[in-house]
C-alpha cells in the first residue's frame, strides 16, 4: 500500500497558503465550509470557459473577499464590468453578506496544474486520443519553462473494457521536498464510456532557496 499525501496540503505553512482564510467557532465551521464549496462551484459553473485555476476565500466579520485566479480575466469582467457586478450580486444573495470580488490574472496558464488537467479532460471528452492529449500538454508545459511535469489518467482509456492508469512524465517531481514548489491539479472527463480522472503535478523550482538568496543579498 502506498502512503500518499496531497502535494499542496503537506506544504501548507512552508511555501503554500490556505485557499480559505478565516477562523470560526466549532458550531459555525461546517456552515462556512459548505459556503466556500458553493462559492467555488457557482463560479466554476458560471465561467466554465474562463480558465479558472483557483478561488481564494477570505472572511473578516461580515465581509467576504473572493480572489479568482484566471487566465482570461475579460470573460469574468464582461463588457464595462457587467458580468463581475452580476456575479457579486449573486454571491451576496447566496451568502447574505457583503462580497468583494478580486480578479488575479494568470500570466503563464500552460504551467498551471489545474488548467492542464482541465484541458486534458476537455480533449478526452472531444474524443481526442488520450496519449496525444497528455503528450501535447507536457510539451506545452515544457515550453512554458517548468522543471518537471507528470500527468496521470485513470479509467476506461480509449474505450477499453478494463480500466487502467497511464502516466507520462518530464523532468523531476520531488514530492518529498518541502521547499519544492509543486502545483497539483485534478479534473474529471465525463466520456461516453465512463469517467476518466486526470491528475497533474507541476514542479516550478525551489521556492525557499530563492527567498533565502534574496535575504542574503539584502544582508550583503
Amino acid at each position: 500500500m502506498g502512503q500518499k499525501v496531497h502535494p499542496i496540503s503537506i506544504r501548507l505553512g512552508f511555501i503554500k497558503d490556505w485557499s480559505s482564510q478565516w477562523f470560526a467557532k466549532t458550531k459555525d465551521f461546517p456552515t462556512l465550509v459548505g459556503e466556500d464549496f458553493k462559492i467555488r462551484k457557482h463560479i466554476k459553473k458560471e465561467f466554465a470557459t474562463a480558465n479558472i485555476s483557483q478561488v481564494d476565500v477570505t472572511r473578516a466579520t461580515s465581509r467576504v473577499k473572493i480572489s479568482i485566479h484566471t487566465a482570461r480575466p475579460g470573460v469574468i469582467i464582461g463588457r464595462k464590468g457587467a458580468d463581475i457586478d452580476r456575479l457579486r450580486d449573486e454571491l451576496q444573495d447566496m451568502l447574505g453578506r457583503e462580497v468583494f470580488v478580486e480578479i488575479k490574472e494568470i500570466k503563464n496558464p500552460q504551467a498551471e496544474a489545474q488548467l492542464i488537467a482541465e484541458n486534458v479532460a476537455f480533449q478526452l471528452v472531444k474524443r481526442i486520443a488520450f496519449r496525444r492529449a497528455m503528450k501535447r500538454a507536457i510539451q506545452f508545459a515544457r515550453d512554458a519553462g517548468v522543471e518537471g511535469v507528470k500527468i496521470s489518467c485513470a479509467g476506461r482509456l480509449g474505450g477499453a473494457e478494463m480500466s487502467r492508469r497511464e502516466t507520462y512524465k518530464f523532468g523531476k517531481i520531488p514530492l518529498q521536498t518541502f521547499r519544492a514548489d509543486i502545483d497539483y491539479g485534478f479534473a474529471e472527463a465525463h466520456t461516453t464510456y465512463g469517467l476518466i480522472g486526470i491528475k497533474v503535478w507541476v514542479y516550478k523550482g525551489e521556492k525557499l532557496k530563492e527567498e533565502e538568496t534574496q535575504k542574503a543579498n539584502k544582508g550583503n
